[in-house]
């Protein structure tokens, strides 16, 4: 997912200024460490100071707490209101309109996900400054074998050159599959 993200939906590069919500969760800490070795400029919102702690250590040059803090305010402010080329958005509902907000014109918004519900129909009017809306899946960028193969392949590198640390937390017995769920979906 974070290898098509960054490098076939929207192409991160070291002028990127981006924006990835849930920066703290499994998909957002492997996506801060790899726009990092991008050289992007990675803002990134959590819900908890400890969350804060964990995306600026995975490569956050600038962390939010969405629960004490108004995003769009914040985006507008680090950004000296220049805003972000590129919105990485998995929450959906409660985020898509600041999301939108946050971009400069010609940005790019990717919902890939919605923890907090789908994004409604909305009035493409919303799209202000000609931005671009996408909502990208798994499948359609690795439909073919070697799209694939070119995505694990791009990962497996990351992970082996040091350049992604994807931490083990917690194991489970395969008997305790039950509780490793239960634990996931309560995140």
């Amino acid at each position: 997912t974070v290898r098509y993200l960054l490098r076939e939906t929207y192409r991160v590069t070291p002028d990127t200024v981006m924006l990835f919500h849930a920066a703290a969760g499994g998909v957002g800490l492997i996506a801060c460490q790899w726009a990092r070795a991008l050289g992007a400029t990675i803002i990134g919102t959590v819900s908890s100071a400890e969350k804060a702690v964990l995306a600026k250590a995975h490569g956050c040059t600038h962390v939010i707490n969405i629960k004490t803090e108004d995003f769009v305010a914040r985006v507008s402010e680090i950004t000296n209101g220049q805003l972000c080329d590129v919105v990485y958005d998995s929450v959906g509902h409660d985020t898509y309109l600041g999301s939108l907000a946050c971009l400069k014109p010609k940005g790019m918004w990717v919902s890939f996900g919605n923890s907090s519900g789908p994004v409604p129909a909305f009035d493409l009017t919303l799209l202000k400054g000609s931005l671009f809306a996408t909502r990208p899946s798994l499948f359609a960028y690795t439909a073919a074998r070697s799209d694939l193969l070119a995505n694990a392949g791009e990962l497996f590198e990351m992970v082996a050159s040091g350049k992604i640390n994807i931490a083990v937390n917690h194991r489970y017995p395969l008997s305790a599959a039950v509780d490793a769920h239960r634990d996931l979906e309560a995140r």
